[in-house]
C-alpha cells in the first residue's frame, strides 16, 4: 500500500524509464505475469504498456488484476501506460529508497 505522496514520488522515478511489460490481446496470461515478477524482482519500479486495451476502465481492470497476481503496487496509470512497483525482499539489493514522510 503506497501513499499519495510516495505514489508522485515514483511517478518521477519513472519518467525516463522505457515500458518493459506490454499487455497484448490476451491480456494476463501466465507467461505475462511471469515477465512482471521478473521484471519487478530486477528493477522494482517499472513501465507497463497496454497495447490493445484503450478503455480506462479495461486498464484499470486488468492494473488491479496484475497487483493481485504479482504483489506490486500501482504509482500511476497516465495514457496507455502503468507504472508498477514492488520492493525487493532483500533489504541489500533494494534500489529505491522510498520517501516516509
Amino acid at each position: 500500500m503506497l501513499y499519495s505522496f510516495q505514489k508522485k514520488y515514483l511517478r518521477g522515478l519513472a519518467h525516463g524509464l522505457k515500458p518493459l511489460v506490454f499487455v497484448g490481446q490476451k491480456g494476463v496470461t501466465p507467461a505475462l505475469v511471469d515477465a512482471l515478477n521478473q521484471a519487478l524482482s530486477d528493477h522494482e519500479l517499472i513501465k507497463v504498456k497496454f497495447i490493445e486495451f484503450k478503455e480506462k476502465d479495461q486498464k484499470k481492470q486488468i492494473l488491479a488484476e496484475i497487483e493481485t497476481r504479482t504483489g506490486c503496487s500501482a504509482a500511476g496509470l497516465i495514457g496507455h501506460t502503468a507504472i508498477v512497483f514492488r520492493r525487493h525482499p532483500d533489504p541489500e539489493k533494494r534500489k529505491i529508497s522510498l520517501p516516509e514522510k
